[in-house]
């Protein structure tokens, strides 16, 4: 998969400042003078208290929990990158060093849980799907999941990157491609199948 705003000749930074948007130009919290950060709560761009910025096709400055209905210890969205409403999510998530999930999966050897990547990787294609008007907070049930495959294992402190497009809405049923990357490197890819809640 190739998204649109994805730019392969130049990977993925953590400061985000290659990220584009689907007309080219940069994003606007992504400028230089005003870099983004990693705490939504004190960064000028983040304020909860303004809609969302839908500048360029992309919604990237709206609280995660304003729009998926998980919260943890089952939300595995650190941060929003970058949302076009229905389209495409691009999102990531800091891999904690002693997350719990280590302890058993392997103590000698911690890898983080694939289906925990496919799960980080659902809940970016809900970004997509419920940052609709009228859809917010509202649960998109995981129907199927297809075609997974993992490439690479998922180490602690690692930033998983999951891009994610949806097709469109078929009777509150939807389909996302979605891929995962560490590094610029590509993870883990899956096709999403979700049924809508009411």
């Amino acid at each position: 998969m190739n998204l649109p705003f994805h730019d392969n000749a130049n990977p993925p930074r953590k400061d985000n400042t290659n990220h584009r948007c689907r007309d080219g130009t940069n994003h606007p919290c992504d400028d230089k003078a005003n870099p983004p950060c990693r705490d939504t709560t004190s960064h000028p761009c983040h304020d909860s208290t303004k809609p969302p910025d839908l500048a360029n096709g992309c919604e990237s400055l709206t609280p995660i929990t304003d729009i998926l209905p998980h919260r943890p210890p089952f939300l595995f969205v650190t941060r929003a990158i970058s949302i076009q409403q229905g389209r495409w999510a691009v999102a990531e998530y800091d891999v904690p060093r002693d997350h719990v999930l280590f302890r058993g999966h392997f103590p000698q050897e911690p890898v983080f849980p694939g289906v925990i990547t496919l799960e980080m990787m659902a809940q970016t294609a809900a970004l997509a799907v419920l940052s609709e008007p009228g859809r917010r907070g509202k649960p998109a049930y995981l129907a199927a999941i297809e075609n997974a495959r993992f490439k690479q294992p998922v180490k602690p402190g690692d930033t998983l990157r999951a891009e994610v497009e949806v097709e469109p809405l078929r009777m509150n049923v939807c389909r996302a491609r979605g891929k995962a990357f560490v590094a610029g490197r590509e993870v883990a890819a899956a096709v999403f199948v979700f049924a809508l809640g009411v």
